[in-house]
């Protein structure tokens, strides 16, 4: 059985997939204490952002985090990085891609945190510069 080490590691807490709470695991870059939250149902939680999406629930639990569009994708301030889990995230859409590419800071792992949709455990860092403080983006 040369392919079951795979197999076997899945089984491991997979079936006790449908009751388990997500978590979002947030980390700053700034160095502000750790914070995890865990929500249940899909939203919204907040008025902003997708429902259930990143900035939805971080919102909605009182996380602050930046959205100088009002979660309509048409900024790059909710921009985080996804350091755990982004099997856990809704697909990226082209829009969102596009819009990812002024992101200041931009990595393989980023997303915008308003369209970004959570359906399991994740870990996002906030990355500590928002296009906000970038002088002479306009």
């Amino acid at each position: 059985g040369v392919r079951s080490s795979g197999a076997s590691r899945a089984t491991s807490g997979g079936m006790v997939h449908e009751d388990a709470v997500p978590k979002i695991r947030i980390i700053y870059e700034s160095g502000e204490p750790e914070r995890t939250i865990e929500f249940e149902g899909s939203g919204p939680f907040h008025h902003d952002g997708e429902p259930g999406s990143i900035l939805d629930v971080l919102l909605g639990h009182g996380v602050h985090l930046e959205h100088a569009c009002g979660g309509k994708c048409a900024c790059t301030t909710c921009h985080v990085i996804v350091k755990e889990g982004e099997q856990n995230l809704s697909p990226s859409t082209e829009k969102e891609e596009d819009e990812l590419d002024t992101a200041p800071g931009l990595t393989m792992h980023s997303r915008l945190g308003c369209q970004a949709i959570v359906k399991g455990d994740i870990t996002i860092v906030i990355p500590k510069y928002t296009i906000n403080q970038v002088s002479g983006s306009h």
